[in-house]
């Protein structure tokens, strides 16, 4: 059963892709509806499958790649239902739903085993410190496709072509300002991810800190972010500097998430 929820979760996110990517060039009033309507689907039967996965593990689905990958789309779901609620921005899903669906099919081709938790994962941290981390990645992942966003309404504001894609997109300042907010959501996530993290090392480990690829890549990719907020608030770095840094962060992000499980060996790295 859970198989098929995934399945179908996977389908409804790539017909929504398809229709978010259609309206970039003949979006109108009803493609954003089927658009809205297929997300929603998707995120029903995605959250169904989460579910199930819980109620057969006996614990939260993020302990292995497949299901960590798969959570990590649905945290980005979620968080895509706000910005939508709160901004109103039909084109937004156009440059999250594909992140989106990459993501899920990733997950598809990944091994789907429920595997039991290692003794090391049998704890009351595991909730704590993976929820934080995965909402802060999600935030980052919006943030990166919102500088997308910008940096194609900005090449349209300096070359004068004012008409089609233009019309759409909505201005430098609220994507700049979305931008913004989504780091500011993030890197607290992050930072409380970091020091939960560690609090759960010292309980399990009796060391806080164990230079683990995972624990550094984390430090790594948190520097960029702090980094992105002092230029912005100390050095005025606004608009095109601050939506590409947003997009290395998030290239950041996925490296700690990906790189580090696939290439490098370490006590976080999945089975």
């Amino acid at each position: 059963m859970e198989t098929m929820l995934f399945e179908l979760a996977l389908t409804c996110y790539f017909a929504a892709t398809i229709v978010c990517l259609l309206e970039l060039f003949k979006g109108s009033k009803a493609t954003s509806r089927i658009m809205v309507g297929l997300v929603i689907a998707g995120f029903a039967l995605h959250t169904a499958n989460i579910a199930a996965r819980y109620i057969i593990s006996g614990h939260m689905p993020t302990a292995s790649l497949h299901e960590a990958t798969s959570f990590f789309s649905w945290c980005i779901v979620l968080l895509f239902f706000f910005l939508e609620y709160r901004y109103r921005i039909g084109l937004l899903g156009s440059f999250i739903m594909p992140v989106v669906f990459i993501l899920m099919l990733t997950s598809s081709i990944l091994p789907r085993k429920i595997e039991n938790l290692s003794p090391l994962l049998q704890s009351s941290w595991l909730f704590i410190h993976t929820a934080f981390a995965f909402i802060g990645d999600a935030a980052f992942a919006m943030a990166f496709g919102v500088g997308i966003m910008y940096l194609i309404q900005e090449h349209y504001v300096k070359s004068k072509h004012l008409g089609g894609l233009f019309k759409k997109l909505p201005s430098l300042q609220i994507l700049d300002e979305m931008n913004y907010r989504l780091i500011t959501i993030g890197f607290p996530f992050l930072s409380l991810a970091i020091i939960s993290g560690s609090l759960w090392a010292e309980s399990s480990l009796g060391t806080f800190w164990r230079w683990d690829p995972k624990e550094v890549w984390s430090l790594i990719t948190w520097f960029i972010y702090a980094l992105v907020l002092h230029v912005r608030l100390t050095q005025g770095w606004r608009g095109k500097r601050a939506a590409i840094l947003s997009i290395i962060g998030f290239s950041a992000v996925l490296f700690t998430f990906f790189g580090v499980n696939l290439l490098l060996k370490g006590y976080h790295s999945f089975k």
